[in-house]
This record gives structure tokens, C-alpha cells and sequence, in this order.
């Protein structure tokens, strides 16, 4: 059986206690560190490979959301935390689940669940594209799509996954946002907003901080009005 490494980060010891003894429940999970804090987390990821990190958010020193945006390679991560308002902010950092405390062993083998799924899937996308082509190949569900740039209208983050709106359809594959970001040519596609990719010359029209592409309204993000309008000479 495939043992897969978590790292346990959290400020309280009762918290760390209670998901060790979950994870002990399921024989494919191996536990190799118990950390109080972000600091203490980097160490051990420095040193050992992890696989799923359960990391809590309101910590001293540096709180997770925090932390994870430090790591250049992010492993499967399930946020555990008192306060249900930090749900977004850790779907925008692509987590694989969110357990809000005090949670239940079912819960808590359901995020697993979906964090082993994305561990065991192979990396299609690194597999059957480059940016020297005009479309690219997506695995959603059992099939794989080629998508041409010009059917590409816009992509959407959800979570661990990636909405793809095309001419012809939508596609939700199990791929980071940041991941799909990657396939695209950066001349075509603009990141409009933390949550958005859309295809530049798909654009019908732009009122205030909305674009519009095929009928459907996109918000512009503060941090990327600038640099999206330069990217259109204006």
C-alpha cells in the first residue's frame, strides 16, 4: 500500500492531537510531523517530503494562509480553522478542502478522500502541452480535450479545480488555477483578477470594472486594472 506523508501545523496541541488520531484510523496516511508553528512547519517540509499538509489559519508568528504563500511547491492542503470567513482566501490559494473545528471523523475522511484523489492523478497537462502550439489538451473526468486558443473564452478558479468556458463548452478538470495559467500564452490571455483568465480578443466590451465576453459579465480586479488596461494600449 502507497504511504502518503502529512504534516500536522497547528498552534493548539489538542488540534494536533485529534487529527493524529484521525489519521491513524486510515493506514495510507503517515504522519511525520506534529508543528505548532508556520516556522517550525518550513523546517520539516525542508527536510521531508510531504504530501498532504493540514494547516491550521489563526497561528502566532505567521498565520497559514500566510505561510502557504511562501511555499514554491505546494502540496495537498486541508486548512483547519475556528472561522468559516477564511473559506475564500483559502480557495483562492487553491487548498483542497477547508475543515471548519470542531469537525467529525467523516468530514474529516472526506477531505482526505479528495486530496489522494489529486495525489494519484498524473499530471496530464505537463504531458501534452507547450506554447509554441495555437490550442492546448485538458483532461476533464476520462476524457482529454484539445481546446483551441481562439474557442477559449474565459477560466474561472474553483478551488482545486479550474472552470474552462469555450465556444463549445465547459470543462471543470482537477487543475490549479495557477497550473492552467501556466499553459496559456501570456499575449493572448490577461489575468483580469485573482479568479479570472480571459482571451483578450474575445473582449465585446468593457464598462467601469466589468468585461464582457460572449454575454457574460467579469469583474476587473483593483490590483490588475492597470496593468490589463496597458495590455490593451490604453
Amino acid at each position: 500500500m502507497q504511504k502518503f506523508n502529512c504534516l500536522i501545523v497547528d498552534d493548539e496541541p489538542i488540534a494536533r492531537d485529534i487529527l493524529k488520531t484521525y489519521c491513524g484510523h486510515l493506514d495510507n496516511l503517515e504522519v511525520v510531523g506534529l508543528c505548532g508553528n508556520a516556522l517550525q512547519a518550513k523546517t520539516v517540509m525542508q527536510q521531508q517530503k510531504v504530501d498532504i499538509l493540514f494547516l491550521d489559519i489563526n497561528m502566532p508568528v505567521m498565520d497559514g494562509i500566510a505561510f502557504l504563500k511562501t511555499l514554491k511547491k505546494q502540496p495537498e492542503v486541508i486548512f483547519t480553522t475556528a472561522y468559516k470567513e477564511h473559506a475564500v482566501d483559502a480557495f483562492d490559494l487553491a487548498a483542497c478542502d477547508y475543515l471548519l473545528k470542531p469537525f467529525s471523523l467523516e468530514r474529516f475522511i472526506i477531505a482526505v478522500d479528495k486530496a489522494l484523489e489529486h495525489l494519484q492523478e498524473p499530471p496530464v497537462q505537463e504531458l501534452y502541452n507547450d506554447k509554441t502550439t495555437d490550442y492546448i489538451f485538458i483532461k476533464a473526468g476520462d476524457k482529454i480535450y484539445k481546446i483551441q486558443h481562439d474557442e477559449l473564452l474565459y477560466a474561472e478558479a474553483n478551488g482545486n479545480y479550474t472552470k474552462i468556458v469555450t465556444t463549445r463548452n465547459t470543462l471543470s478538470p482537477a487543475m490549479t488555477f495557477s497550473g492552467f495559467e501556466e499553459l496559456l500564452p501570456a499575449t493572448l490571455f490577461l489575468r483580469i483578477h485573482r479568479s479570472f483568465i480571459i482571451n483578450k480578443a474575445k473582449i465585446s466590451h468593457i464598462e467601469g470594472n466589468r468585461v464582457f465576453i460572449n454575454g457574460t459579465e467579469i469583474p476587473i480586479g483593483q490590483n490588475y486594472r492597470d496593468s490589463f488596461l496597458k495590455s490593451i494600449g490604453l
